[in-house]
């Protein structure tokens, strides 16, 4: 049986579907103004790889990941750029479905736009207002009212206590409380609106989840996931606004993947130590980046660096290489088999996804001592099951060496261009400068030393 960590819970549950052989799955996708990075990353790969397995599993799936593109971020670089919020938007949502492809993420069945359901918000709202949860203000904002909830902050273990005495209102705040959060806002000169009873405006960020959720997936869903991040307040405002405007459970199970770490530190613009799927892929090949994200427990902390990658890319060439000297029989799975078993416990416990791929591992060692075609097709079905192994082997191998290979070439002329500088042979430094400049490689030169990007 399937058991799934229910971070509302707070413990691993036998998944039970509200409808007997079906799933219904929400994740909060992406906001569209910049390129995706390796947070981004790692909830596109790992609920992809739920969906596979989910499906592998025999249930009928319906996956909805939504688009949020309507948000200030959004309004301030289409400004910055003087382009509109719909040329903005179609660019990093276009970009958005480029790396998800190459990483191997399968299309959500369903990919909602939050502009293109601004009248289920504003129903949705409405019944809040009706049923007392929510409040229009003097300002043309509607707010929701948390003190109408009983259930606020049974998702992150928050009281509302202790929340509010971390909290100050602002001394022209319209809000009754604190911690009452936007659903509407009111319109702003220059801004785009839509009409409602309270006036123009446009709807707040926590309100677009719980209205797309009913609508695609009912008052009542089976699984709800996202980043750590989410967890508070997103989620548990979600939790707040569908549960108080239909009076039923919202999700039975909340997942939650851990954080992306770089170097163990928290990846962010601030400590530069930030990184796009696009500035990664141009040092490592797609697969490989889906292998480190799977490598480690979804629920883990995922730490991010050079070396981890490197030990990645080594140890999916190793199943590469296995299938490359043993080519696989066109069989099916037997799920009998004790590697398939094992292989089906882990995935069932919480998509153990690392003990999953030590049954690769061992079924690699075990075809490579047994030429087994047989074993080989184990090892590539059972890896495709969770987006692996999908290459042909020897243009996987062949493109991987290609990766190595440029990648030691680069760091060789670092090296080299920094004993230049030590001997004083500054001409010498710029020539190596130039001959990375014209391959498309920029370094950067900084306290700790040299860095490369592409141009």
């Amino acid at each position: 049986m399937l058991k799934i960590y229910n971070t509302l819970a707070r413990e691993k549950q036998t998944f039970v579907p509200i409808v007997a052989g079906k799933v219904s799955m929400y994740v909060c996708g992406m906001t569209v103004y910049d390129y995706c990075h390796l947070g981004h990353a790692r909830v596109m790969v790992v609920f992809d790889m739920v969906n596979r397995w989910l499906r592998a599993s025999g249930f009928d799936v319906t996956y909805v990941r939504n688009i949020t593109d309507i948000d200030d971020k959004i309004i301030n670089r289409a400004n910055e750029r003087g382009i509109t919020i719909g040329e903005l938007t179609a660019e990093f949502i276009a970009a958005m479905d480029e790396d998800a492809a190459k990483l191997g993420v399968l299309r959500p069945d369903i990919e909602p736009r939050a502009t293109t359901h601004i009248d289920d918000m504003v129903a949705m709202i409405g019944l809040l207002i009706e049923k007392g949860h929510a409040y229009p203000a003097a300002n043309g904002d509607v707010f929701y009212a948390v003190s109408s909830f009983d259930g606020y902050g049974q998702l992150s273990g928050k009281s509302l206590e202790d929340l509010r005495a971390g909290e100050r209102v602002e001394v022209d705040s319209y809000k009754r409380d604190p911690m009452d959060f936007v659903l509407w806002k009111a319109a702003k000169p220059g801004e785009p609106s839509w009409d409602s009873p309270w006036g123009k405006g446009r709807p707040g960020w926590h309100i677009e989840c719980s209205a797309m959720g009913a609508h695609h997936l009912g008052k009542h869903f089976d699984i709800h996931g996202g980043g750590q991040d989410l967890q508070f307040p997103h989620h548990e405002n979600e939790i707040a606004q569908s549960e108080g405007a239909h009076d039923c459970k919202f999700v039975n199970y909340w997942m939650h993947n851990g954080f992306v770490r770089v170097d163990d530190e928290k990846m962010s613009k601030s400590l530069g130590n930030f990184f796009t799927i696009r500035e990664v892929l141009k040092k490592y090949r797609p697969e490989v980046v889906r292998f480190f994200i799977l490598r480690a427990h979804y629920r883990s902390p995922l730490n991010y660096s050079d070396k981890h990658l490197d030990d990645a890319g080594q140890a999916l060439t190793r199943l590469y290489t296995t299938l490359k000297n043993v080519p696989a029989a066109e069989i099916s799975i037997d799920w009998a088999s004790p590697f398939a078993v094992r292989f089906k416990a882990a995935m069932d416990d919480d998509f153990n996804t690392p003990e999953a791929m030590a049954v690769l591992f061992e079924l690699a060692t075990e075809a490579n001592r047994s030429k087994s075609a047989e074993t080989a097709a184990q090892l590539k079905s059972l890896g495709q099951m969770i987006g692996l192994l999908e290459d042909d082997p020897t243009a996987f191998l062949q493109g991987q060496h290609a990766v190595e290979d440029s990648t030691f070439n680069i760091d060789a002329l670092i090296r080299q261009r920094a004993e230049a500088k030590k001997a004083k042979n500054f001409a010498e430094a710029d020539r190596i400068r130039n001959e990375l400049l014209h391959q498309g490689i920029i370094l950067e030169d900084g306290p700790d030393g040299t860095t490369w990007r592409s141009a």
